[in-house]
């Protein structure tokens, strides 16, 4: 977890460096462009606005009819448009005539008018056009030779200088040209402030650049949250899911990546939940498969020695006796009757135990089928009670039943006397104290149970569920004594198995109550 953080941090660190560096990178691109470009482009900028003045101041002065046909000033409008052309675009414009007298250059100013201009402006405007008086021919070599004089652009009508004004040690930007009336213009402008500008609009992006960088941080942390969040919440999700917990999801709220990526690991939790949960419930099968085997196994086993275990004692009673009889041990005819008897007796035990086996192995193996009758189970019950009452007698027993009318069911009849007869023997061979047996006949909903209850011991809890199993015996000694094999409640499960109802058995204070149902309709 600490490394996955880690990570995740360092992304978010990466994407406010990132975003510095842009943002330094920029203002240092503008920096440099400015001390690179911006120069020329200012000059050809102020360039580009000196011929338009004189575009324009030609258009003012070619439009005054008067003044074209020889009048001395210019109208008020064309001297309203010219001052409004010089104060909106910072510039000073002056459109004067010139005429030789006598070898003496006479300047006559049309613009701006005589009394509006100084004589310092005469002086200075005479001084930057002295190049132009001896000829149009002869102006450029003089600019071109001219200490603090740079020629930059000349296109026949006019021609543009930047000029170093030594006297104050700033440059200027003039153009001097002829109009289409035969006037003279010159206009010049500041250019040495576009240093000052340039310095300044530096500086400021210097300090503006700071604040951005700074501002531009705060807000990258807040940003790269956002980014990171979720990207947090998907590792915590994907940990969890490595843990196996796949409840979690991730709220999908935005289209983008990171909300496809949510889809995406919702979709592979809910896949993964699924396929594990198949596994589960195929390792669960496979698991119930492996210890049912493993329990066949066990019973088989236990089956085999059981088995052994049983057929020993009369196979060795039967062998014993027979050899006896071999060897003439007793001549009286008494004691061979007796020799004979044993061995009849446990023959027949033997031959009884077996066919009980192949009928449970018939019915556990689904070899017998089930013949569903409707039949009185009442009359049933009654007929094995009288089957019974020898075996009862001997045991000093009473066999008591209520006298039921007729109660129809549907199961196989040969099955269920079966049960009755071995629920019934058990009772006698096991009844003691008040040595009474009960049957009852109980009607509920959709079945009937029959119960039989016997005075005597009751079976320790901890062994109720143990009497269905084969050839297993509560009390060894006394199965003994009647010739009990523990294989008859097994018939007795089997046979309700196969039939799909329920039988069971109950302690009660002073003895024990084997019960099993049938179906009514």
């Amino acid at each position: 977890m600490g490394i996955s953080n880690f990570r995740v941090k360092s992304v978010k660190t990466k994407l406010i460096l990132i975003m510095i560096a842009l943002l330094g990178m920029t203002i240092f691109l503008m920096w440099f462009m400015n001390e690179l470009f911006l120069p020329a482009y200012y000059q050809y900028t102020k360039v580009s606005m000196l011929e338009e003045y004189f575009v324009k101041t030609n258009d003012i002065v070619s439009m005054d009819h008067d003044y074209n046909d020889g009048a001395g000033e210019l109208s008020e409008k064309s001297t309203l448009s010219l001052e409004i052309l010089s104060a909106n675009n910072a510039a000073n414009v002056y459109v004067f005539r010139m005429s030789e007298f006598f070898g003496n250059i006479l300047y006559t100013f049309s613009y701006p008018a005589p009394d509006k201009i100084t004589d310092f402006q005469k002086e200075r405007v005479k001084e930057k056009t002295i190049g132009y008086i001896y000829g149009m021919e002869n102006y450029k070599s003089y600019y071109k030779g001219a200490k603090g004089r740079e020629l930059i652009k000349d296109n026949g009508d006019y021609s543009v200088c930047k000029v170093l004004d030594e006297r104050i040690g700033s440059y200027y930007l003039e153009l001097f040209g002829q109009l289409d009336s035969g006037s003279f213009v010159y206009v010049n402008t500041n250019f040495q402030s576009m240093t000052e500008n340039i310095n300044i609009f530096n500086s400021f992006i210097f300090y503006v650049g700071i604040g951005v960088i700074i501002f531009g941080a705060i807000v990258m942390v807040f940003v790269s949250s956002s980014f990171t969040k979720p990207v947090l919440k998907l590792t915590e999700i994907a940990k969890r899911m490595s843990e196996l917990d796949f409840e979690v999801r991730y709220p999908v709220t935005t289209h983008d990546e990171i909300g496809v990526l949510g889809s995406s690991i919702n979709t592979l939790s809910e896949t993964l939940e699924k396929t594990i949960s198949e596994l589960k419930a195929a390792n669960n099968e496979l698991q119930k498969d492996i210890e049912e085997k493993t329990q066949i196994d066990e019973m088989r086993k236990e089956f085999l020695s059981n088995v052994s275990h049983e057929l020993k004692t009369p196979i060795a009673l039967i062998q014993g006796y027979a050899e006896g009889l071999y060897e003439n041990i007793n001549d009286d005819s008494a004691s061979r009757e007796f020799y004979c008897e044993v061995i009849i007796d446990e023959a027949g035990k033997m031959n009884k135990m077996v066919k009980k086996l192949l009928t449970l192995n018939q019915i556990e193996f689904g070899s017998n089928q089930i013949s569903y009758e409707h039949f009185d189970i009442t009359e049933v019950v009654k007929q094995v009670i009288n089957s019974a009452a020898l075996l009862a007698e001997q045991k000093g027993a009473v066999i008591n039943m209520p006298d039921y009318g007729p109660v129809y069911v549907w199961a196989d009849e040969y099955m269920v006397e079966e049960v009755v007869t071995n629920y019934i023997s058990n009772a006698a061979n096991h009844v003691a104290g008040e040595l009474r047996i009960d049957v009852n006949i109980e009607k509920r909903e959709d079945a009937v149970r029959v119960s039989v209850f016997n005075t005597g011991n009751c079976i320790p809890e901890d062994e109720l569920d143990k009497i269905w199993i084969k050839f297993y015996k509560v009390d060894k000694a006394r199965t003994r004594e009647y010739g009990g094999s523990g294989i008859g409640l097994s018939i007795v499960k089997a046979i309700m198995n196969s039939m799909n109802r329920q039988c069971g058995v109950l302690n009660h204070e002073n003895g024990v109550e084997f019960w099993f149902e049938l179906d009514i309709k």
